[in-house]
C-alpha cells in the first residue's frame, strides 16, 4: 500500500483541527449557540446519543451540510458553531475537515466521540 493508512489521515486531521474534551463539549452546550451534529451510523443511535444532537450519518455529511444542495438541512449552518462526534472520534475528526473544505469556519470535534462522552460520565439520551 503506497497511500496513508486511516490512522494516519486521522492523526493529520487531529493536527489540525479544533478536538474538544467531553466537559469542554458540554460547557459549549450549556451555553448554548452549539449545533451538535452525531455523525455515527444509524444502527449506532440504539446504544443512546447526546441529547440535542442532529444525527446526519458520516457518508451523507457533505450532502446534508451544503447549502446547494437538495439534500440540506438547515440545522447545519456555515456560519454557525458545529461540533461533531462519532463512535471515538476518528470518523467525526475527517468529518471535520470536509466541513472545512465546504467552507464552515467554526466547527470542531469531540475528542473520544461518544464512548469519552460516556466514560466521563456526561448524560446520555436512549432511544
Amino acid at each position: 500500500m503506497t497511500g496513508k493508512t486511516v490512522a494516519q489521515r486521522v492523526q493529520e486531521a487531529k493536527s489540525r483541527i479544533d478536538n474538544l474534551t467531553p466537559d469542554q463539549v458540554a460547557a459549549e452546550l450549556a451555553g448554548g449557540g452549539v449545533t451538535l451534529v452525531d455523525v455515527r451510523d444509524a444502527p449506532e443511535l440504539a446504544g443512546g446519543a447526546i441529547a440535542g444532537a442532529v444525527h446526519v450519518s458520516r457518508g451523507m455529511l457533505e450532502f446534508h451540510a451544503d447549502p446547494a444542495s437538495p439534500y440540506y438541512k438547515p440545522e447545519l449552518r456555515p456560519d454557525a458553531r458545529v461540533i461533531l462526534y462519532c463512535a471515538s472520534g476518528g470518523r467525526s475528526a475527517l468529518a471535520v475537515q470536509s466541513l472545512h473544505e465546504l467552507g464552515y469556519v467554526n466547527v470542531a470535534h469531540l475528542d473520544g466521540g461518544f464512548k469519552a462522552w460516556q466514560a466521563a460520565g456526561q448524560p446520555v439520551s436512549k432511544p
